[in-house]
């Protein structure tokens, strides 16, 4: 197991190399609570993963480092361990799953990795990374799994406990485990009243359920928006840490991961890839007890690929409600187009595209439908432009409940 004393010694051996994250205030972020946000996206290489990386390289013997290192990642681990075995001299190869984003694939090879892409998920790729230490004699650095990586991340947890001694709760994004395990043994070493709380996608929810059923078993399959945190099969040592230390562990769907993104680059100014905006989407949506409480959300990375940040923006303005898309059926006489317009025009909402459809082999011979997208303010605005619509003596089609998300 993991022990304060090893991740106070990774911290000497770290102590120029990483830097000292910032924990920022993140001012009118949630009604109930006052929350921070550790900015692990400003490490370098744009993630947490650096600390544990270089901590295990670190600790290699010469004949380790004769024969160079492998591991497997999402994006963020690559990075990390490319860095360290750059600045260590030591030849590394990285697996990564062929769908990582480009700009980590790039990242990698910048930083002075041979990168193998492989077919499939984060567990493919470790699987091939296993592979090639058998037949190529290379020293395999695992991505969470290890306490040397598992130590190095645990730095985090000591900062924050300096930089906030009384905070209430953390909140952690959870993959394989290395993160949280670490963070949870630094923060209870010094604080043990100090709440540790996990999340995880409702895509990749490998270690909720191996608390949950306690023992580890492999998810079928993961699919999250959030890369850095879809693994099917947690950590051993990380499943037990977790068993000691977090004191509860919520999932969030990649809607509200998207919404939570969104939240903290318009407020706060802080690009967060899908697994570092976790932790955010905990606060807004993962009916946690955090009323009243100083909250610290881990925002572990913020290497997103700008054309994934488009689409994440997109859902989050409408998981938010802040874009809606309603269609009117109208009959198909002249008129009837600017009542529509009229009524949207009063209820304060923005026109953002127009679709007149007379081809739709649904509508009635004489009837239109009108496709319209909307800027709105957020949910309940649109609920109130479809029921003035719907007073108005206009069909809509396909209406849907409109559910407004709980806000922590």
């Amino acid at each position: 197991m993991v022990t304060i004393k090893e991740i106070q010694d990774a911290r000497q051996v770290l102590d120029k190399v990483i830097r000292r994250t910032d924990l920022i205030e993140a001012t009118g972020f949630s009604p109930e609570c006052d929350v921070y946000i550790k900015a692990e996206n400003l490490q370098r290489t744009g993630s947490f993963k650096i600390r544990g990386a270089f901590n295990k390289i670190s600790r290699l013997s010469p004949e380790e480092k004769a024969r160079g290192v492998v591991a497997c990642s999402a994006g963020n681990h690559a990075q990390g361990v490319a860095l360290g075995a750059s600045e260590n001299g030591i030849r590394s190869v990285i697996c990564l799953p062929d769908g990582a984003p480009i700009s980590k694939i790039e990242a990698t090879k910048h930083y002075g990795a041979e990168v193998e892409l492989v077919s499939g998920v984060y567990d493919d790729a470790y699987t091939r990374a296993l592979e090639l230490k058998e037949e190529r004699g290379y020293v395999f650095i695992h991505p969470f799994d290890d306490p040397y990586v598992i130590a190095g991340q645990g730095t985090i947890g000591l900062e924050i406990m300096e930089q906030l001694p009384d905070a209430d709760a953390v909140i952690v994004p959870i993959g394989g485990g290395g993160l949280i395990s670490g963070i949870a043994v630094a923060v209870k070493s010094v604080n043990p009243a100090c709440k540790i709380y996990g999340v995880q996608a409702a895509g990749a929810p490998g270690m909720y359920e191996a608390l949950k059923n306690n023992s580890l078993k492999a998810l079928p399959a993961v699919s999250t928006i959030a890369d850095g945190i879809a693994v099917k099969l947690p950590g051993k040592l990380t499943f037990e840490l977790c068993k000691k230390y977090v004191d509860r562990i919520v999932t969030v769907t990649d809607d509200q991961i998207s919404a939570a993104a969104l939240t903290l680059l318009e407020r706060q100014k802080v690009v967060a890839e899908g697994a570092g905006a976790a932790s955010a989407a905990a606060v807004l949506y993962g009916d946690l007890p955090l009323a009243g409480k100083k909250v610290v959300c881990v925002v572990s990375g913020g290497n997103i690929d700008v054309t994934i940040l488009s689409r994440v923006i997109s859902r989050g303005l409408s998981t938010l409600g802040r874009s809606s898309e309603i269609t009117v059926e109208l009959d198909d006489r002249p008129g009837q187009l600017e009542g529509v317009a009229k009524i949207v025009a009063e209820e304060g909402a923005n026109v953002v595209s127009v679709y007149h459809d007379r081809t739709d082999p649904e509508a009635r011979l004489n009837a239109v439908y009108l496709r319209l997208v909307l800027e709105t303010r957020d949910a309940a605005h649109r609920i109130r432009i479809e029921e003035t619509l719907q007073k108005a003596g206009f069909k809509l089609h396909g209406r849907k409940n409109c559910t407004i998300m709980k806000k922590a």
